[in-house]
């Protein structure tokens, strides 16, 4: 008898791209598979598209407007997997993601969680590029993270691939976060596992350069979230290891931070700047193009990404 999966999609007005996801998770060629569709509160047609699945076997459940997170908690509250695939409504999986990775982890050592390639693409997910390859390999928790901070390499969180008992340890998602909430999340589960087994066969598809997309909200309260999620992150990772090496990728990591926040929000951007110096300080430059670094080195980086800002409008 095989282990049951279960694949947690939460949707917010997902309905031009809905079908194509929900299409990917039934075609997973593990057989043993629930997919739970929970609703968060869409005003277009998604309800509709979910229920047109429903002969298909897939579980829809509606919920007022919450957030992600909250979402993926109640489809996690749902769901009677021994397996946990997270996967967003605009998302997708390669037919063979889910049984490569259920097959590598049954073979390995208890407590790991499964990983695998991931791509980036805009319309046609042939074309996607996979462009994270310090990620794909095996991983101890802790060097992954560290990775993941100080070389700013990220996992997208459709290819991971969680057994329960490793959830229960991990905890819920942080329903008071909504930008990077999955980066704080799957850095719990990371450090409540006992390792990552990286799958080559297999893929997730990250369908990027949406409009309207949480990612690329930039107000207050979602840099306020970015902002948090780090700190939780630098928390979790220090009662991990409290080490040299972790100080100087945290210091990294918040340097980074401290670039993204600029200008936008010059009170967090001191903050991510002394949380960088506590931490020995980082000698990361900011990104920038070639003709911006340039005119950088005459003004400074400040009134160059000001400037920038400006001809950008």
């Amino acid at each position: 008898m095989g282990f049951l999966v279960s694949i947690v999609i939460p949707c917010h007005n997902a309905a031009p791209w809905l079908a194509e996801t929900l299409e990917s998770a039934l075609a997973q060629t593990w057989p043993e598979k629930e997919i739970i569709l929970v609703d968060d509160g869409s005003t277009d047609e998604c309800p509709e598209i979910a229920r047109s699945f429903a002969a298909r076997g897939v579980r829809f459940q509606q919920q007022p407007n919450r957030g992600a997170a909250a979402a993926r908690n109640t489809g996690l509250a749902l769901a009677r997997g021994d397996y946990l695939q997270f996967l967003d409504a605009d998302d997708l999986l390669t037919p063979d993601k889910i049984e490569a990775q259920v097959a590598l982890l049954k073979s390995g050592a208890p407590g790991q969680i499964g990983s695998c390639r991931w791509g980036r693409f805009v319309s046609d997910p042939s074309n996607a590029r996979f462009v994270d390859e310090a990620v794909f390999r095996n991983f101890q928790s802790v060097d992954y993270l560290i990775v993941h901070a100080g070389e700013q390499r990220m996992m997208h969180p459709a290819a991971w691939l969680v057994p329960r008992a490793v959830a229960e340890r991990a905890g819920l998602w942080n329903e008071t976060l909504s930008l990077n909430d999955d980066g704080e999340y799957f850095a719990r589960v990371v450090l409540a596992s006992r390792g990552i087994a990286y799958s080559a066969t297999g893929a997730s598809l990250y369908r990027s350069r949406l409009p309207h997309s949480l990612s690329r909200r930039r107000g207050r309260p979602e840099l306020e979230s970015l902002v948090h999620s780090v700190e939780l992150v630098t928390r979790h990772l220090r009662e991990a290891e409290d080490t040299p090496r972790v100080h100087r990728a945290l210091a990294d990591y918040w340097q980074r931070l401290a670039y993204e926040l600029f200008p936008d929000a010059p009170d967090l951007f001191n903050k991510a700047e002394s949380a960088a110096r506590a931490f020995g300080g980082s000698t990361l430059e900011p990104e920038m193009g070639k003709r911006q670094r340039l005119f950088a080195r005459l003004v400074g980086w400040k009134l160059a990404r000001r400037a920038g800002r400006l001809f950008s409008r």
